[in-house]
C-alpha cells in the first residue's frame, strides 16, 4: 500500500512518462522540421513561382508571424479547454497545411500556409510542455524539457537532410514533395498521441477531482490518489490577469527578457553563420565546415545542458550560459580581423555554452507558473520571443552592412549581457522544488 505522503513527483520514471516524453517531444521534431525546411526548398519556390523579393522574404517570416499568433492563442486556449484537447490540434494543422502546400500554385497560398503552420508549432508549445512538465517526477522535470531543445535542432537536421535527398532525385517540382514530408512526420506524431490522458493537475484547477482521482490511478496504481498528487487549488483567483496585476507579471518579465535576450544573438549567430564567418575573412570550404561545426556546437551545447539542469541547477545554468557566451562575443567583435582558426574556436565557444539558456526557454516559464496560467505564460513567452527572432533575423544583415561585424557582435554581447544582468536579478531556483512550490509566489 502507498503511503499518503508520497508525492507523484517522487516516483520512479516509469512506461508512462516515457511514452509522454515521445509524445510531447515529438511535437518539438515536428516543430524543427516544418520551419527549417522552408530554407531548403525557398529558392527553388522563388524559381517555379517566378517570385520577388518582397514574396520571399514575407514566405521566409511567415512562419514567426503564425508562431507569434498561435503562442497567444494556444496558450489561452490550453488553460481553458484543457492540454488533452489542443494535444491534438497541432499535428492535424500539420497534416492539412503540409498536404495542402503540395497544390498551391501562388505566393499567396504558400504564405497562408505556412502562416497555418507557424500558428500549429505556436500552440504547440505551450500545450506539449504544460502536459509533459504535469506528469514528470520532480528529479526528471528539468531534463526532459530541456530534451525538447535536442530534438528541436535534430528535426532542423532532418529536414535539410531530406530535403536535400528529395530535391537531388527529383525534377523542378521536387520541392512540392519536400514540403509535403512534414504531413507524414505529422500523421506519426497524432497516431502516437492517441490515448494520451488529461492533467489530473488541470482537472483540479477546474473542480473535477473524480476525473482527476481517474487519471491518477490509471498512471500510477490503485493505490494511489489525490492525496499523492501535490496540487491545491488555491484560495484566491488565478487568471491571465495574473501575470499583469499580481507577483507574477515580475516572472513573466524574466521569462519574455531572458528568452528574447537568449534569441537575438542565437538567430544573429545561427542564421547568418555563413555571412558572419565571411565578415570575418574565413571562407571557401573553411566556412562551409565551420558552419556545419557551429550547428553541431548548438546541439552539443543542449546536451551538456541538460545533463547539467540538475547538477548545477536552474539558475546557476542560466547565469554561466550567458556569461561566457556574452564574452564570447565580445571576443569575436575584438578579434574580427585576426585568424580564422580563433574566430572559429570563439563561434564555438558561444554555441556550446548558449545551450543553458537556450534549454531553459522551455523549463522556467513550465515551472514558475500555476496549472491555471502555466500554458498561457509559456504561449506568450513564445510569441513575444519571436518578435525578437524576427528582429534579430531582419536587423543582422542591416547590421553587418551599416556598422560593421565588430559592432554587430558588440551589440549581440550586450545584449547577452543584459539578459545576465536581469537573470541575477529575478532568475529563482526550482531545481529542489516540486511543482506547486515551484510555482507559488511564496
Amino acid at each position: 500500500m502507498i503511503s499518503p505522503n508520497i508525492s507523484v513527483e517522487d516516483v520512479p520514471l516509469n512506461r508512462f512518462h516515457k511514452l509522454l516524453t515521445l509524445r510531447s517531444g515529438g511535437g518539438s521534431f515536428v516543430d524543427g522540421y516544418v520551419l527549417s525546411i522552408i530554407g531548403v526548398v525557398l529558392a527553388h519556390i522563388s524559381t517555379s513561382l517566378s517570385l520577388n523579393s518582397f514574396w520571399e522574404g514575407l514566405i521566409a517570416a511567415s512562419a514567426l508571424i503564425g508562431i507569434f499568433f498561435g503562442g497567444f492563442l494556444g496558450g489561452w486556449l490550453t488553460d481553458r479547454l484543457g492540454r488533452k484537447r489542443l494535444f491534438f490540434v497541432g499535428p492535424t494543422l500539420f497534416i492539412l497545411a503540409s498536404v495542402a502546400q503540395f497544390w498551391a500554385q501562388t505566393a499567396e497560398a504558400i504564405f497562408i500556409l505556412r502562416l497555418v503552420i507557424g500558428i500549429a508549432v505556436g500552440i504547440e508549445y505551450p500545450v506539449a510542455t504544460s502536459l509533459l512538465v504535469e506528469f514528470m517526477p520532480k528529479k526528471y522535470r528539468g531534463p526532459r524539457l530541456a530534451m525538447l531543445t535536442i530534438l528541436w535542432f535534430t528535426g532542423a537536421a532532418a529536414a535539410y537532410i531530406v530535403g536535400e535527398l528529395v530535391l537531388r532525385s527529383g525534377g523542378e517540382e521536387a520541392w512540392r514533395w519536400v514540403l509535403a514530408s512534414s504531413a507524414i512526420i505529422g500523421m506519426a506524431l497524432f497516431i502516437v498521441r492517441i490515448g494520451t490522458p488529461e492533467s489530473p493537475r488541470w482537472l483540479l484547477s477546474k473542480g473535477r477531482q473524480d476525473e482527476a482521482l481517474n487519471v491518477i490511478k490509471r498512471v500510477y496504481g490503485n493505490d494511489y490518489s489525490l492525496a499523492n498528487l501535490p496540487e491545491e487549488s488555491p484560495n484566491y483567483k488565478i487568471n491571465v490577469w495574473s501575470l499583469i496585476y499580481s507577483g507574477y507579471a515580475k516572472r513573466m518579465l524574466f521569462v519574455i527578457v531572458f528568452w528574447t535576450c537568449c534569441i537575438i544573438p542565437l538567430f544573429a549567430v545561427y542564421a547568418f553563420a555563413p555571412k558572419v564567418l565571411t565578415a570575418m575573412n574565413v571562407k571557401g570550404d573553411s566556412a562551409s565546415i565551420g558552419s556545419v561545426l557551429i550547428t553541431l556546437f548548438f546541439v552539443v551545447g543542449c546536451i551538456i545542458a541538460t545533463r547539467l539542469i540538475n547538477t548545477i541547477g536552474r539558475r546557476n545554468l542560466l547565469l554561466y550560459s550567458f556569461a561566457v557566451s556574452g564574452l564570447a562575443l565580445l571576443c569575436l567583435g575584438a578579434s574580427n580581423n585576426g585568424a580564422g582558426l580563433w574566430i572559429l574556436v570563439f563561434f564555438a565557444i558561444y554555441a556550446l555554452f548558449i545551450g543553458g539558456a537556450q534549454v531553459l526557454t522551455l523549463v522556467y516559464p513550465n515551472e514558475i507558473f500555476p496549472t491555471e496560467i502555466r500554458a498561457f505564460a509559456v504561449g506568450a513567452g513564445t510569441s513575444i520571443s519571436r518578435i525578437g527572432a524576427a528582429v534579430g533575423t531582419y536587423l543582422v544583415p542591416v547590421s553587418l552592412e551599416s556598422l560593421g561585424i565588430a559592432q554587430t557582435m558588440y551589440v549581440a554581447a550586450g545584449i547577452t549581457f543584459f539578459g545576465l544582468f536581469l537573470s541575477w536579478v529575478l532568475a529563482p531556483e526550482t531545481r529542489s522544488l516540486n511543482l506547486q512550490q515551484a510555482a507559488s509566489l511564496g
